[in-house]
């Protein structure tokens, strides 16, 4: 594969079936440390995705529900 001069990549018909990619799929790419990570963004992420994203790594419930409990 290569990256056009648009910055386009296509992936092969055999991954995109296989990953449900389908036309106007939309994806994430993130940075890993072996690379970049292509998956499908889902219409809503998971519950405890969400709060994860909420509260950071170094966040905790009881401090996340106090502030939306206006405590």
């Amino acid at each position: 594969m290569r990256i056009s001069e648009r910055g386009q990549i296509t992936i092969p018909k055999q991954l995109r079936d296989r990953f449900g990619m389908n036309c106007n799929v939309e994806v994430e790419i993130t940075p890993t440390n072996h690379g970049l990570l292509i998956r499908k963004r889902t219409a809503s992420n998971h519950p405890v995705e969400r709060l994860y994203a909420i509260l950071g790594r170094s966040g905790n419930t009881d401090d996340y529900i106090k502030d939306i409990r206006g405590r």
